[in-house]
């Protein structure tokens, strides 16, 4: 009887380990934060020439795979259930371009212009960029045999918004010229994630199938009307992701 109780004593630290092992990665209540990277629809329309006759063959912005680039975002989780994950996600980039007046030169005009004359600068546009997306979804988690090894299948609808402002300060232009396109996207998406500790994972995901409406706009200059374009898009295995993230 004293050996098996000594025995018992002895196999409780394993078991507690073993236990302690089974339960690296994600259970209810837990929040993660991961940096993502993604090959992705961008969205943005650049500001028209606010000098043009007319305004001919515009296009809203092409979603299609060949016009994709690399995302950098953040992206938040919370698992309500132990195999149930909220998601929300995003990024944003503001970028600025100073703009300057022109400068003119010693010739009356381009015709009049001989060797030896102070050539003219036109003027530099004030362009101002924002762009942003957000997602949010649901995810459901699958534990496999693999110890820390989890595959997961969900849900995602998104939007991203893209604006181009830009002024040039000279005799020619009417005041700002303004650029805006914006996408609304849902996609069903599925993945992998692995958890090198109980605190850090690492995981790669792809959409098998996405949908995006864009439209997009342009406004030449102050007091006309947009002129404006739609597309529908139809994407599969679209924004293949990897990402590294934390737990806790």
């Amino acid at each position: 009887m004293k050996i098996n109780k000594l025995l018992i004593l002895a196999a409780l630290p394993m078991i507690g380990l073993t236990a302690n092992a089974q339960d690296k990665g994600p259970q209810k209540n837990d929040f993660t934060v991961a940096a993502t990277v993604s090959y992705n629809n961008t969205v943005m329309q650049n500001a028209a020439v606010g000098t043009l006759p007319s305004y001919n063959g515009f296009q809203a912005q092409s979603t299609n795979w060949n016009d994709k680039s690399l995302q950098v975002g953040i992206e938040g989780g919370w698992f309500f259930l132990d195999e149930w994950k909220l998601v929300l996600g995003g990024g944003m980039s503001i970028t600025k371009h100073p703009g300057y007046s022109g400068v003119p030169g010693s010739a009356d005009s381009d015709e009049s212009f001989e060797w030896g004359d102070i050539p003219s600068y036109g003027a530099v546009a004030d362009q101002n960029f924002v762009q942003f997306n957000v997602y949010t979804g649901v995810d459901r988690y699958f534990k496999t045999k693999v110890d820390g090894l989890y595959l997961y299948a969900g849900a995602r609808v998104g939007y991203a918004y893209g604006r181009n402002v830009s002024f040039t300060d000279d005799e020619y232009n009417m005041g700002k010229s303004v650029g805006e396109a914006f996408n609304v996207r849902g996609a069903l998406t599925g993945g992998v994630e692995y958890y090198i500790t109980d605190g850090l994972f690492v995981g790669a995901q792809v959409d098998p199938f996405a949908y995006t409406y864009n439209r997009s706009l342009i406004k030449p200059q102050e007091g006309l009307s947009n002129l404006d374009a739609n597309s529908h898009n139809y994407s599969i295995l679209a924004a293949p992701t990897i990402k590294i993230g934390f737990k806790f």
